[in-house]
């Protein structure tokens, strides 16, 4: 799907970029030092890790932006920070490749548990979701908004099927924005409070966290590794990094060809039986507001992208020091290792004319680094060891926070009952996998 040639930017490759780096190193630590922050819910708790502080701050810094004067955060530096973000999840991803390698035996004794979660997943945010959306008296919006969790292949696979401007078009563009203010924040909470209620198994919560999306992977996975032991935290991010490439892989065939038909057979029995009319039930069709939404932002040269993966590295290496007391130094040989395998992948990626997604390539080199077929694999385990996977996140989604505000005034436009709904198809494909993992694990 393109996006509105009036509504990107264009970005000059040194435009005060510095500011932006600035701002994420004063995010990144002020959010470590601030750390976990825990309390409690009924019978659960709720965790508030770095990575939410971390959002939290740069969406503030990004929505003040004209009252900031010459220490604003304008729009065409959040959408630089968009365009950092995405080769930067690469940095994590190749992180949780390298885990994952060295725990092979330990994924494939899962077995059925793994295959069959990608179900829970897409079906849960229908179960879930579409039923909330037609007693609230949302109409076919409630089809783009349910039968999946609204990332970038859901658009396409609407805006081709329905256009953007259909009901089913609204629907989904209204769970990609929320998806992405408030996707992260969202499912690092909910994740965090299912995991304190202890009727989950550690890895089942982790296949659950597998949602397709980087960020909302970091976030969930985060969350639900805070409250294991070091041992079983590993296996949560090792589990949630395979769901996800699952989940990225095959996930698209599976929207498109069952949870999309399913969505549609869902509203068409549901609707006559518990469907309301109400004031969200009529949205006009012209609101533009496909044009207001950033469905893309531009890529980073090759030279721009190497430049995010260190910065990234930088980032981490100090959310390590100040979080887990690793001295920098200790931790340089394992970013150098995953920026290693990050460019090889994105080299892979490029070479076999993007067919398949950099991510799948980045996971498989890293995977092959601390697999029993490399013959260095012992070394670079020890090596990679340095750095906790958590201390990955946070510099992900500090870039997430700072470029999110660009993306409000979309927001504005959606009534509350979409966004509920929205919440309660990302609670549903967490736990929808969750507990087809939970039953076969």
């Amino acid at each position: 799907m393109q996006a509105s040639a009036t509504t990107t930017p264009v970005i000059q490759p040194g435009l005060q970029t510095w500011k932006l780096y600035v701002y994420a190193v004063l995010i990144l630590v002020v959010a470590e030092l601030i750390g976990s922050v825990a309390f409690k819910m009924g019978p659960g708790k709720v965790v508030l890790l770095p990575m939410v502080w971390a959002l939290i701050m740069g969406a503030v810094i990004g929505s003040l932006q004209s009252k900031m004067g010459p220490l604003a955060l304008t729009q065409p530096l959040q959408f630089r920070a968009a365009a950092i973000l995405q080769p930067a999840l690469l940095l994590f991803v190749a992180k949780l490749g390298l885990m994952v390698g060295s725990s092979l035996p330990k994924i494939i004794g899962a077995g059925w548990a793994l295959v069959f979660q990608e179900f829970g997943h897409f079906v849960g945010t229908i179960l879930i979701g579409l039923p909330l959306a037609l007693l609230l008296g949302i109409k076919r919006e409630a089809i783009g908004a349910t039968f999946s969790v609204g990332r970038e292949p859901s658009l396409a696979i609407i805006g081709e099927r329905y256009g953007m401007n259909s009901p089913e078009g609204r629907g989904v563009l209204a769970e990609y924005i929320t998806g992405t203010l408030f996707g992260a924040v969202f499912i690092a909470i909910f994740a965090g409070f299912i995991t304190s209620l202890n009727i989950f198994h550690p890895v089942a919560l982790a296949m659950g966290a597998g949602v397709g999306s980087g960020s909302m992977m970091a976030a969930a996975a985060g969350a639900i590794a805070a409250q294991q032991t070091p041992e079983m935290a590993k296996d949560v991010a090792t589990f949630a990094a395979a769901s996800n490439l699952i989940t990225t892989t095959i996930g698209t065939y599976f929207t498109l060809f069952i949870s999309l038909p399913l969505a549609v057979w869902g509203y068409r029995v549901l609707e006559p039986i518990i469907g309301r009319t109400t004031s969200s039930s009529s949205t006009t069709a012209d609101d533009k507001l496909h044009e207001q939404t950033h469905t893309e932002v531009a890529d980073l040269n090759l030279a721009g992208r190497i430049g995010a993966w260190v910065f990234a590295g930088v980032l981490t290496i100090i959310a390590n020091w100040i979080a887990y007391k690793v001295a920098p130094l200790e931790s340089v040989g394992c970013i150098v290792i995953m920026i290693g395998a990050v460019l090889v992948g994105d080299l892979l990626c490029n070479l076999t004319g993007r067919k398949i997604p950099a991510v799948c390539w980045v996971t498989l080199v890293a995977m092959f680094l601390t697999s029993p077929a490399c013959p260095w694999a012992d070394a670079i385990v020890a090596i990679t060891g340095k750095i906790n996977f958590l201390a990955v996140i946070t510099p992900m989604l500090t870039f997430a926070g700072l470029s999110i505000a660009k993306d409000i005034p979309a927001f504005r436009k959606l009534g509350w009952r979409i966004v509920l709904v929205s919440f309660a198809a990302n609670a549903g494909t967490f736990i929808g996998a969750t507990l087809i993992a939970e039953f076969f694990h």
